[in-house]
């Protein structure tokens, strides 16, 4: 890929066609090639496992905080609202809609331990496997789990149980990390049978 036909392509200027790609290289998702333009990288699923491993450590510290101290009760309602509407009415979404709800979700609760460092190292992880929750939320049944597992989270940070409350989160990061990852390992094996 080039810039140039990128930018006829898309009918764009320079500048936001530029500052996507700078976007998708930092985050690996395509690697500059010297005088060539760029290439879209092949996924690397140890580096996956490697991302899912440091959200998981980031997130299961972050929670076990929250639940020790108690989190704001107006910000935990708010997210137990918009999880149980979407149980309530559980029409078919998009997984980008679904992957942005599950980031929010995520973020909101670590912002609430006030360690900005965490969650910046967070906020950099979950950009680069916002793309993963997609597929993530593409299974039919993962809507209604994960909104299960996030009320359980909250329903673990109201008890002040910080032992339940890393398993809860434990528990919903775990099944979308088994679930990518199987995503991935089929649509590989049909990459190389096509061989």
């Amino acid at each position: 890929m080039t810039e140039q036909a990128l930018c006829q392509e898309f009918r764009v200027s320079r500048s936001p066609v530029r500052e996507a790609l700078r976007f998708l290289a930092t985050n690996g998702f395509v690697r500059r090639m010297t005088n060539r333009g760029y290439a879209v990288r092949q996924v690397n699923l140890r580096e996956l496992e490697e991302l899912y491993e440091v959200r998981l450590a980031l997130e299961v510290h972050a929670i076990g905080k929250l639940a020790e101290r108690g989190g704001p009760p107006e910000t935990l309602l708010a997210l137990r609202k918009t999880w149980e509407a979407i149980r309530k009415k559980p029409a078919r979404r998009k997984g980008e809609d679904m992957a942005a709800l599950d980031t929010t979700f995520h973020e909101t609760l670590t912002a609430l331990i006030g360690n900005e460092t965490l969650l910046q190292h967070l906020k950099s992880i979950n950009e680069r496997l916002f793309v993963f929750r997609m597929i993530d939320f593409d299974k039919p049944h993962r809507v209604e789990s994960t909104c299960t597992q996030h009320l359980a989270v909250l329903d673990r940070i109201a008890a002040k149980d910080v032992r339940g409350a890393r398993e809860a989160l434990r528990k919903n990061i775990e099944e979308g990390r088994t679930i990518v990852r199987t995503t991935l390992n089929e649509a590989l094996a049909r990459t190389y049978a096509l061989r």
